[in-house]
């Protein structure tokens, strides 16, 4: 039986949680600051509508303080302009598109948050239950290993070949490769990497945080559509209610859709460009710096790393100074790579 353990991170510039299954990471959980607390997943507000598109079915709600939603109805619960509701947020912003929200019912009054998001450990305790929660030392590294599985594009798989997932606008596309997996029979090695591949596909999609329409191509031809279709169904159970999962196409691919909720981790993790963020990359140097003065007590400490990024880590440096003396230096290096984040004893 497949065992999920929790983790939480609390870091000086971030708190990181999630999901272990059977100890790889499956779910990560980011608390930054700055995250507008009105558009977080479970966040209930009285929203005034600002605009309907009958056409469409779809409504734009004003949240109060700048932050927008958008509401789908049916032709018989059409909202009026200008009309108050209570709703919660049924799905976060990403990139591109604004939340969505579901209708508690009708309000009275300006918009405002009513109630605020549950808070990270609640929601760890959802996913998990009530059992073991990693903190300290075992959930950084747990984090810092979910964090290095969601910026990889190519997965290997257990007993060989991999596994590509990629992100576009319209869906995300997922390849399955028998690579260098071996075997006398080429049938059973290809059963073999569809089925290990549909059950990495299911923990990885969970752990990017990716939704929407998925398309799978598998590995060889000549599928045995029923044996893949229950594989599928167990391995995208955890994402129910909301998965819905075709049969295998002539074309040898697999199309579904899985449920939006949170925002993309990956969204996070990364600028629009695809590279990996000022403040991502902070956080990692912070992290660092920390390890090494708890290795090395009294040392002076060095790190090194982009400028951009070590004015994105400023905040959580004056924490650290707090925590282990103002003991160390960060060298802003102009000719570094975007990427580098150095830390060490001097």
């Amino acid at each position: 039986m497949s065992r999920r353990i929790a983790f939480l991170d609390e870091g000086l510039g971030e708190t990181r949680g999630g999901l272990l299954l059977d100890g790889r990471p499956e779910r990560l959980i980011l608390d930054r600051p700055g995250q507008e607390p009105r558009l977080c997943l479970g966040a209930r507000l009285r929203a005034r509508v600002r605009e309907v598109e009958p056409a469409l079915g779809l409504a734009f709600l004003d949240l109060g303080g700048g932050a927008e939603a958008s509401l789908v109805f049916k032709p018989d619960s059409r909202p009026r302009q200008g009309q108050a509701l209570e709703v919660e947020i049924r799905s976060e912003p990403r990139e591109g598109k604004l939340a969505t929200v579901r209708v508690i019912g009708e309000a009275e009054g300006a918009p405002e948050l009513l109630a605020p998001a549950p808070d990270l450990r609640h929601v760890l305790e959802m996913l998990a239950g009530e059992g073991e929660l990693l903190t300290g030392a075992a959930a950084r590294e747990a984090a810092d290993l979910a964090e290095a599985e969601i910026l990889e594009t190519i997965h290997p798989l257990p007993g060989g070949g991999s596994l590509a997932i990629e992100p576009t606008r319209a869906l995300t596309a997922v390849d399955i490769d028998v690579g260098s997996r071996k075997g006398a029979e080429a049938k059973k090695v290809t059963r073999q990497a569809n089925m290990a591949g549909l059950a990495a596909a299911a923990r990885l999609l969970r752990l990017k945080g990716l939704g929407g329409l998925v398309v799978i191509d598998l590995a060889g031809r000549g599928h045995d559509g029923t044996a893949l279709l229950g594989a599928a169904r167990t391995a995208f159970a955890a994402d129910n209610p909301g998965v819905s999962i075709g049969p295998v196409s002539r074309f040898g691919t697999l199309e579904m859709t899985l449920p939006r909720r949170s925002r993309p981790v990956i969204e996070q993790l990364r600028d629009p460009d695809g590279r990996v963020s000022a403040f991502t990359l902070a956080q990692r140097l912070v992290r660092r710096l920390e390890a090494e003065a708890r290795a090395a007590p009294g040392a002076q400490l060095v790190g090194r790393c982009a400028p951009a990024v070590a004015a994105a880590a400023a905040p959580a440096l004056e924490a650290l100074a707090g925590r282990v003396g103002r003991r160390f230096v960060v060298e802003a290096d102009p000719t570094a790579p975007w990427d580098l984040t150095e830390a060490f004893a001097r």
